[in-house]
């Protein structure tokens, strides 16, 4: 989980509000641009938001990922999205070796692509809004962030400590970068929900959280969850060899391992 966290000095005129979506609260904040071009960006991003959570939602029985997998739809009889988000997940396996995957059991299931990939998509459209100097999207603690909150001030985001519950475990800074991704796989918010793909059963490992800091969240959220099933050990051994990525581990003993490039990202 995290929250973002922009100085209020001297900003750009923004733009705020706070959806529920997909069993999840996405928060907005939109710096610079008309107000009114902005909370019509904000209206089409929400509801493409919604489109999302109808299209893919495992939960819905008619939802089209629903009907694929139960071989009723075949991805070219869904919508175009659906390919792309399984295009993703499939360059997301191939990197991360098979711990990240979309089907489980045999069945297609891009739960784990969907949100940061759908998080990201929103702010890069509000982005593209003529004036927009600055977005934060937050999706259930999965931040993507573009541009800057003022002149001279970084977004910052807080990820919070899975030990100590209303504590932070980290300030992660956008300090010098046009675009940063932040996300979080652990219990500590859902439980036991991540799946090893090599089982189908949930994943034993000996992490609570893994944090993941990179441009793009589609692929930082897919990292966090390869990582904290693979555990602390492999886990830190593979995101530091992935380019433009830097990680928190933070184990149930409550040990804190980090990538070596963390500390710059720190603030």
């Amino acid at each position: 989980m995290a929250d973002t966290v922009a100085e209020p000095a001297q900003a750009p005129a923004a733009v705020r509000r706070a959806e529920e979506v997909m069993g999840t609260v996405f928060s907005f904040d939109v710096r610079g641009g008309d107000p009114d071009d902005v909370r019509s960006a904000l209206d089409e991003a929400v509801a493409g938001l919604r489109r999302v959570d109808e299209v893919f939602s495992t939960y819905r029985d008619h939802s089209q990922v629903s009907r694929l997998a139960r071989g009723e739809l075949t991805v070219g009889e869904c919508a175009p999205e659906v390919a792309e988000v399984l295009d993703l997940g499939a360059v997301a396996e191939r990197t991360s070796e098979g711990w990240f995957s979309t089907s489980y059991g045999g069945r297609v299931d891009p739960t784990g692509i969907v949100k940061g990939w759908s998080v990201e998509r929103a702010a890069r459209r509000l982005a593209a809004v003529p004036g927009v100097s600055g977005v934060s999207v937050n999706g259930g603690g999965d931040v993507q962030l573009l541009g800057h909150p003022g002149a001279q001030r970084p977004w910052r985001v807080g990820v919070t400590d899975p030990i100590r519950p209303g504590g932070l475990a980290a300030v992660i800074s956008a300090a010098g970068l046009d675009e940063l991704a932040v996300a979080t796989s652990g219990t500590a918010e859902r439980g036991t929900h991540i799946v090893d793909p090599r089982t189908g059963r949930s994943a034993v490992t000996d992490l609570v959280a893994v944090t993941v800091v990179a441009p793009h969240l589609t692929w930082a959220d897919c990292w966090a969850t390869a990582a904290f099933a693979m555990g602390s050990r492999q886990g830190l051994r593979w995101l530091e060899s992935l380019p433009d990525v830097e990680a928190l581990l933070i184990t149930g003993g409550d040990e804190v391992r980090c990538t070596g490039g963390l500390a710059s990202r720190l603030g």
